[in-house]
């Protein structure tokens, strides 16, 4: 039963109707300061994942040359085209709702939602782990914070971000269903690897929502891949070589 990623897809789709009939109410002020507490508690579930780590040289390889990948390949511009083509039918059910805002505006905050919610680091590792250990914990807490992230930019976009619950639902639907194939193929010691690489995700999407530092989150999901077998490789013929 895919709970986590039940209850995260229903937190984005209340959190969009709230946050479009509340909007007027709440202050700029208000909304970039609890922006920041979002960004402090996803760092903090980013540490929590990564301090059980087995093999760290496995895990910092995974993610440099997962990243690489990434940029090498702009899967981060591929995430925004596929938004693009997403908010089309979305914008035409729920046109400019924001008199503030211009179409171009509203196009753009509309996609960088859309990838927020459905391609981020933490939602992929959440929907996998809760597929591989059934531990929904990660996608519980990444409910609690989407939520309000939905209600608060709902606040300028208007009930759409409620819809983008349904192509959410469906992508983690798809990764919690192919965990279930690959689990059998891991160890305690891979999954534990596995947390630690979505956790340093988590850490770079913490930075980018406090505007620290504009992580390429996007371009990082290739890390999540290549763990895996980083990990296994490193335990079963590299250790054996320097011991």
């Amino acid at each position: 039963m895919p709970t986590g990623v039940i209850i995260n897809a229903g937190s984005v789709l209340l959190g969009g109707i709230i946050g479009g009939f509340f909007g007027k109410y709440l202050s700029e002020k208000f909304k970039t300061e609890i922006n920041m507490i979002f960004g402090a508690c996803s760092m903090a579930m980013g540490i929590y994942a990564v301090a059980p780590m087995k093999y760290m040289p496995a895990v910092i390889f995974a993610v440099v040359i997962g990243t690489a990948l990434g940029l090498f390949f702009h899967l981060g511009d591929l995430l925004n085209r596929g938004a693009m083509v997403m908010q089309r039918p979305i914008s035409k059910i729920f046109p400019n709702e924001n008199l503030g805002m211009t179409h171009d505006e509203f196009v753009a905050t509309l996609v960088t939602v859309i990838v927020l919610f459905c391609a981020s680091g933490t939602g992929i590792y959440g929907s996998l782990d809760s597929g591989m250990t059934g531990d929904s914990s990660v996608l519980i807490a990444k409910s609690i914070l989407d939520f309000f992230t939905a209600l608060i930019f709902a606040t300028n976009l208007g009930y759409v971000v409620s819809i983008i619950a349904i192509p959410q639902f469906i992508i983690f639907y798809i990764l919690f269903l192919l965990a279930k194939f690959i689990f059998p193929l891991t160890t305690p010691d891979m999954i534990l690897d596995f947390k630690a690489a979505g956790g340093i995700l988590m850490l770079a999407t913490g930075f980018r929502m406090i505007k620290v530092k504009m992580f390429p989150t996007a371009d990082m999901i290739p890390a999540m891949i290549l763990i895996l077998p980083c990990s296994w490789i490193w335990a079963n013929l590299i250790l054996p070589l320097l011991s």
